[in-house]
């Protein structure tokens, strides 16, 4: 198993750090990881929704076996799509964005959960500020918020979930864990 995540790890490298010469002026490699690796998960959080509401749920209301549970198909096209993109976003980040972390596994795990949560509480405040009480275009409104979403998670991501390990005053190490 080793074997295979150190191949795919080294292929997902190669092949994004092969369009970096063209973005180096504009942003640090770490940025353009995390630009990387977050646009290509979206794409597939996006697919999945797309492909799970027209023909898994068939735009049919979804009831769980065994529970008395029910969901709207777009919200269970919503939660499929989560379950797949959540483990795929975190293996991104933990190995491909952000592998100097010095934070224990289940620790990056539960701060990655809470930043992916309060981005989805923030993509829903915003929009509904900005839509519902300001009275903006949905469109503009929904960049504005992905602008600053995308900005807050980076943010968070880089200095709380996959935190450095800090040697005196704000010198971090190089070590990788692998």
């Amino acid at each position: 198993m080793k074997k295979v995540h150190h191949l795919l790890k080294r292929s997902i490298l190669q092949l994004i750090d092969s369009f970096y010469p063209w973005f180096r002026r504009l942003m640090p490699l770490e940025t353009f990881r995390y630009a990387a690796c977050g646009g290509g998960n979206t794409l597939l959080n996006l697919a999945i929704y797309v492909f799970s509401l027209h023909f898994i749920f068939d735009k049919q209301v979804f009831h769980v076996p065994f529970l008395p549970l029910a969901f709207e198909p777009h919200i269970a096209a919503y939660l499929l799509a989560f379950f797949v993109t959540f483990p795929s976003g975190f293996y991104l980040s933990m190995f491909v964005v952000f592998p100097e972390s010095a934070l224990r596994r289940r620790i990056q795990l539960f701060r990655y959960l809470l930043v992916v949560l309060a981005c989805m509480v923030l993509n829903y405040g915003f929009l509904k500020l900005f839509v519902d009480y300001l009275g903006w275009y949905p469109t503009p409104s929904m960049v504005l918020t992905v602008a600053m979403v995308v900005s807050f998670s980076y943010l968070s991501q880089r200095h709380f979930s996959f935190q450095k390990k800090k040697e005196g005053f704000g010198k971090a190490t190089t070590t990788e864990v692998d």
